[in-house]
């Protein structure tokens, strides 16, 4: 009997029947055929539902193996970035836009009260205003400045974090090339969602023209 959205067929073993539609393999075939053996119209009609079944049961197997594995392999991407991660950045980036000479962009990375120390015997820098312009003034008498970076330490508590590295500085000074080799440390704070630099203190371990390094505005910007 059709009622416009349901086939109903009467005859006995018919739920097995279409239990045996997603039974895979074998187990399919055998319910079926212990049902039907009997009657070669039954048979026909089983051949028919077996090859409905089928696809549709490789289908459902086909896309649980799509599905599944895309869940499992992509986890949730984690909305905040370590901290550590977060200083490792900052730095980087701030030496990105110290060794362009782009203040405005380096600023965003420094506090306003920071405290810079460089390498020579000198009084230290306090505020940013201050080492804008030590920074401007040194920066017209160096060229094909480079900073390479390594052996970064990072220490994180609370708000509060250092970050310590190495350095290697590689510059042409008034003409004449220079290197110097040094270590650096930072003192961070976290405000709001960033982190900026209110320390900077650096020191020169060596020199391959020590007295190039002697003058003020010789000795590499303090923003290592």
């Amino acid at each position: 009997m059709y009622t416009g959205t349901t086939l109903a067929i009467a005859f006995p073993g018919f739920a097995q029947i279409v239990r045996a539609i997603f039974t895979a393999g074998a187990n399919m075939k055998r319910i079926a055929m212990k049902c039907f053996s009997k009657s070669g119209m039954w048979i026909a009609v089983m051949l028919v539902l077996m090859a409905i079944a089928t696809p549709a049961s490789a289908q459902k197997n086909k896309d649980k193996k799509n599905t599944q594995p895309a869940d499992n392999s992509r986890p949730e991407p984690n909305p905040m970035m370590p901290d550590s991660q977060a200083i490792d950045q900052t730095v980087g980036e701030a030496l990105g836009y110290w060794q362009i000479g782009d203040l405005d962009s380096l600023h965003k990375y420094y506090s306003d009260d920071v405290v810079v120390v460089s390498g020579l015997w000198e009084t230290p820098i306090i505020g940013w205003a201050n080492y804008a312009k030590a920074y401007a003034d040194q920066r017209a008498r160096v060229s094909g400045q480079r900073m390479d970076r390594s052996n970064t330490l990072i220490k994180v508590n609370g708000n509060s974090a250092w970050a310590t590295y190495q350095f290697i500085y590689l510059a042409n000074v008034d003409g004449k090339v220079a290197q110097f080799r040094g270590h650096t440390t930072m003192v961070l704070n976290k405000q709001g969602d960033r982190w900026v630099i209110v320390l900077n203190h650096s020191s020169i371990v060596d020199a391959t023209n020590p007295t190039a390094a002697a003058p003020t505005a010789s000795a590499p910007p303090t923003q290592h």
